[in-house]
């Protein structure tokens, strides 16, 4: 590299890290989907690596989280340390040939920004996944999914920040270790690397997933055929109708994974209650969470302010007077009565801070 070169390079970091804004005792309660009122000691945002290194450098030596559309997470207290909110927003077609497009989303759009992107092109993948919460950072690290389809399966790659050594890397899927709402980024990389784009392979001859859920009744309702157009929205309208706007009702979706159990206890379990949903898994049986809280009697429980939501048991609603440590002792105790009842321990899927 040329000395000039050096030199601007030097001048322009100097200039990101003097343009970057650090803010104290910043409220988040309108960057998390349960609507808590909870703080930031220190605040920053970035919408480029340079903004994102300046403001780590400031943050030197104190607790950090990575901060995307806060639909997937549950502050149990003020952040003691420098929440850093990722704002790199962009889409771009970076290949495509007659069969497929790579599509690259910066890490901070919104996930459902980037589903109608390819839903308007008729580029198929993602329209299953259609008005998921959150931004396009999260989408690998929690390997997303909805209705029999996961990020993993049009997963193409990401860029990821290194934050002790300052590289960016590139990950493939077989790198993110992809699992069923998991992935390195969530185990043995957490908090080691801040997504910063996503690359998903998309079809321009989709083969259409209509099996999972009530896709196909609704479909049927709507007196409509299968395309990715209509697939998205009755996706959409199933949303909807089960699940509560957290613009109107405080909640991260689907608090609870779905448990796999194994074929013994399954059996046991089919026996006792047939009608019990269940699919079909890697090793063993998916069970419904959801069903399994609603028959310990938790569906629409409501504790004064916050509780189960009336239409779907997995998602626990904040109506105002909740608070995070109330709504983790109540996670506690639904996954203490489902164990209790049916021998099966479910998990959490949104992340505790």
């Amino acid at each position: 590299m040329s000395e000039d070169k050096v030199v601007n390079r030097i001048v322009g970091a100097i200039f990101v890290a003097m343009s970057i804004s650090i803010e104290k005792g910043v409220s988040l309660k309108h960057m998390n989907t349960f609507g808590l009122e909870v703080a930031a000691d220190q605040f920053c945002r970035f919408r480029s690596v340079d903004m994102l290194r300046a403001g780590l450098e400031k943050a030197h030596g104190l607790p950090k989280l990575i901060l995307g559309g806060g639909s997937n997470i549950l502050f149990t207290s003020d952040f003691q340390g420098m929440v850093l909110k990722n704002e790199i927003g962009e889409i771009q077609v970076v290949q495509e040939d007659e069969d497929f497009a790579l599509v690259e989303a910066g890490a901070g759009v919104v996930w459902h920004d980037l589903v109608r992107f390819a839903v308007e092109k008729g580029w198929g993948g993602i329209e299953n996944m259609s008005l998921i919460p959150g931004s396009c950072g999260a989408a690998p690290m929690q390997n997303i999914g909805a209705y029999g389809v996961e990020v993993k399966d049009c997963f193409q790659s990401l860029k990821a920040y290194h934050i002790a050594s300052s590289e960016i890397h590139e990950f493939d899927g077989k790198a993110c270790e992809f699992a069923y709402r998991e992935s390195v980024f969530k185990r043995k990389l957490k908090g080691q690397y801040v997504i910063l784009s996503v690359c998903l392979r998309l079809n321009k001859k989709p083969s259409l997933n209509t099996s999972y859920g009530a896709i196909e009744l609704e479909l049927e309702t709507m007196g409509l055929n299968a395309s990715v157009k209509t697939i998205s929205d009755a996706v959409i309208r199933i949303r909807r109708s089960k699940l509560p706007d957290p613009a109107v009702i405080g909640n991260a979706g689907s608090f609870f994974k779905n448990p796999v159990v194994e074929d013994s206890l399954f059996q046991k379990l089919i026996g006792l209650h047939p009608s019990m949903p269940n699919y079909p898994a890697e090793s063993g049986k998916k069970l419904a969470a959801g069903w399994l809280i609603e028959q310990c009697g938790w569906k629409g429980k409501d504790l004064g302010g916050y509780g189960v939501h009336d239409k779907q048991a997995l998602v626990l609603v904040n109506r105002g007077q909740g608070s995070g440590e109330k709504l983790y002792a109540l996670s506690e105790e639904i996954i203490l009565s489902v164990k209790e009842k049916f021998k099966v321990e479910i998990e959490r899927e949104v992340n505790i801070i």
